[in-house]
């Protein structure tokens, strides 16, 4: 997810753009890459084979481009401390919530729900941080964020049981992790990106192989298929390594503020992918939730805000 780290709001050319937009892309194909994926393989062993071979892609990836030394056992240990903390809460734990969640949920309702991570980030900026306080208009845009997640699972969750209230809390669960990553992220700030999560990856699978043990018992389930094998390696390549790359690349190149554009292009680009190849149904309150979610991201932002008014003060200024 994106680092609440303040950056210079730098402007985003056409490569910044067509990157913004594959990240996009790529990150809402993996909710579809895994819902496949969850039909041979249990959450945790999924988690586990993902980042065991993101991390050998990006253990290769840091040996090709010689940074490899900045991973060297030598750092210090608040540094893989660090990598273990961001490990678990950026990746083990949303992960899991995630692909437990998309056991019984489609992959692009999964994608809006923990879309709404960015609007968790706000709240957890304002009262561990001292620069992200909260104002008005970041209140405003957690508010309908809010409405929209809310909007999303339904109103029957609030009169009792509903078949999906655990998968889709689960999802909840997953953005508020992600958004305590965004501000806990903050303490490595003084170490390459790349390598940052490289050490995240292998501490994150490394956690999660004990659970994988202990809960889905590897040595008695049937061999995934060629499809499941498939869709994993794509998640590990694409999903996850090469979208690391991108989201890097973005982060130096255009700031975080740009990055979290990001957002608001995964559900779209999850729910169309998941209606045309897996034949996922698309309701009409899903579309509302999504948009109450962009809605609120977008005044959080504050640009497309100030974009709008610009435009009337023009309009006004040549009647």
């Amino acid at each position: 997810m994106p680092s609440t780290t303040p950056l210079p709001r730098l402007t985003m050319g056409l490569i910044e753009w067509t990157l913004l937009i594959t990240l996009g892309v790529l990150w809402g194909t993996s909710f579809v890459l895994s819902k496949v994926a969850l039909r041979e393989l249990p959450p945790f062993s999924l988690v586990f084979v993902r980042l065991a071979l993101t991390s050998l892609l990006l253990l290769t990836w840091l040996r090709v481009s010689g940074a490899f030394s900045g991973l060297a056992l030598g750092q210090p240990r608040r540094v893989w401390v660090g990598f273990l903390g961001m490990g678990v809460l950026n990746i083990l734990l949303p992960y899991s919530f995630t692909a437990w969640g998309q056991i019984q949920l489609t992959s692009g309702l999964a994608s809006i729900i923990t879309a709404s991570a960015p609007l968790f980030s706000v709240v957890f900026a304002h009262f561990l941080t001292r620069d992200e306080r909260m104002t008005v208009r970041k209140l405003a845009g957690v508010c309908l964020g809010i409405c929209g997640v809310a909007f999303i699972i339904g109103f029957d969750a609030l009169r009792g049981a509903h078949a999906d209230v655990l998968a889709q809390g689960s999802l909840i669960c997953a953005a508020i992790v992600l958004a305590m990553a965004s501000i806990y992220g903050r303490r490595l700030a003084a170490v390459q990106p790349a390598v940052s999560a490289t050490g995240q990856s292998l501490c994150a699978a490394l956690v999660t192989l004990p659970l994988v043990l202990a809960f889905d018992r590897p040595w008695a389930l049937a061999m995934p298929g060629a499809l499941t094998w498939t869709m994993v390696v794509a998640l590990a390549v694409f999903g996850t390594a090469f979208a690391y790359l991108i989201y890097f690349r973005l982060l130096a190149s255009s700031g975080s503020t740009n990055l979290m554009l990001v957002t608001l292009l995964i559900p779209v680009s999850a729910l169309l992918l998941g209606a045309a190849t897996l034949g996922e149904h698309i309701d009409a309150r899903q579309l509302v939730g999504m948009a109450l979610v962009g809605l609120g991201l977008a005044v959080i932002d504050g640009r497309p805000l100030a974009w709008l008014h610009s435009r009337v003060g023009r309009a006004r200024s040549v009647t």
